[in-house]
């Protein structure tokens, strides 16, 4: 079988890399993709510790050297078994978990600094604009001892984009800051892939963070790809419980289409239905994205007006697998072209007589939008 490599085009990054190292007198570990990416916005890595996600990252950076592979990036060759690009000569931005700034450095020497490597001129306009996205103007004269994490961590962001790269690589960047200082991050991080053009990697084991930011998702599980595609179809999956446990649920994408005042509410419309959800400020028909969480959808054979639960909608079983828990089971349903996921009781499933097919109305308790 051909591998995704050798059918990459100028819009894609693909990577197929074997590689086996020992693991401290254990078995050794194996990583074994094949990968075919989008070229553009932002696709997150994702997985437990240990499935891979750094291991990967690195030997796009160049940074580990794999037993076989291949690597081409929107058209170019960095990897092959003829060539492999040194790691100061493949064009990317890489952000690791600490922010790694020059002590000695001002945030404005440390920019300077990726100016000079950038292989191109850095026009005015982009520094201003890399300055203005990551809101850092303020502190552009501070030394990093000066700065909090979340500072940090936007100011290293900022560098990795002045050198101009052709991918941005990010391994967990929030992962050293508290929760505080990752809320303070996040929108930030949601701009890269509305201001600038360049694809990003995004390695991570959070879910809240996958669910707001990425665009593609590529999840990992000792060392081997187990699912990829959007964000949307990849969350929907009920084969997929081992790496999300707890936190299986779905993200839906729709636009906001009414804002109630009295009630500080506003009202998400997708294909499928409609969700009331806390009102975050946003405008009507923006796209929002909302998080929903297996554990807090119910099912009930009739929609009931008298509860507290606002939010109900028809749907269709489409699935149903058994949970890692024995006592329960996941069951996977269609509203539109969008779906949830309900995590019940076994006994539950039997006492509703749920069936692939079966129209029946599930009861949302909780919801989060993120954005």
């Amino acid at each position: 079988m051909s591998c995704v490599t050798e059918n990459c085009n100028d819009d894609a990054i693909c990577a197929r890399f074997e590689l086996s190292r020992p693991a401290n007198g254990k078995a050794a570990f194996v990583l074994n993709v094949d990968l075919k990416l989008p070229g553009n916005g932002i696709t997150a890595i994702f997985g437990h510790s240990g499935s891979g996600k750094t291991t990967l990252l690195r030997c796009i950076a160049g940074l580990e050297s794999p037993d076989q592979g291949k690597l081409m990036v929107n058209g170019d060759c960095w990897h092959d078994g003829k060539l492999s690009l040194p790691t100061h000569k493949r064009p990317i931005g890489y952000v690791f978990q600490e922010s790694s700034l020059f002590s000695h450095l001002s945030a404005r020497g440390n920019l300077k600094y990726a100016i000079k490597r950038s292989a191109t001129p850095v026009e005015e306009s982009l520094y201003k604009r890399v300055v203005e996205v990551m809101g850092i103007e303020s502190i552009l004269d501070h030394y990093p001892e000066q700065l909090s994490g979340g500072e940090r961590q936007r100011v290293s962001i900022a560098r990795a984009l002045l050198i101009q790269p052709q991918l941005l690589l990010m391994d967990e960047p929030l992962a050293s800051l508290d929760s505080a200082r990752k809320q303070e991050i996040l929108p930030y991080l949601e701009k890269l892939h509305t201001t600038f053009d360049t694809p990003v990697l995004y390695v991570s084991h959070s879910m809240d963070e996958v669910a707001r930011l990425a665009d593609h998702t590529v999840v990992l599980n000792q060392g081997k790809v187990i699912a990829q595609g959007s964000v949307t179809d990849v969350f929907s999956r009920v084969d997929l419980s081992l790496p999300f446990d707890q936190n299986s649920g779905v993200v839906i994408v729709g636009k906001v289409a009414e804002r109630d005042s009295q009630w500080h509410l506003s009202r998400v419309a997708f294909d499928g239905g409609e969700l009331w959800v806390r009102d975050g400020g946003d405008e009507l028909d923006q796209e929002v994205r909302i998080r929903v969480l297996a554990r807090d959808v119910s099912l009930t054979e009739q929609p009931c007006d008298q509860s507290s639960i606002l939010n109900r909608i028809k749907v269709t079983v489409t699935e149903i697998v058994d949970d890692q828990d024995e006592a329960m089971s996941l069951v996977r349903l269609q509203a539109g072209s969008e779906y949830l996921i309900a995590r019940l009781t076994r006994r539950s499933v039997h006492h509703l007589n749920l069936t692939t097919g079966k129209e029946i109305w599930a009861q949302i308790k909780s919801v989060a939008v993120v954005r």
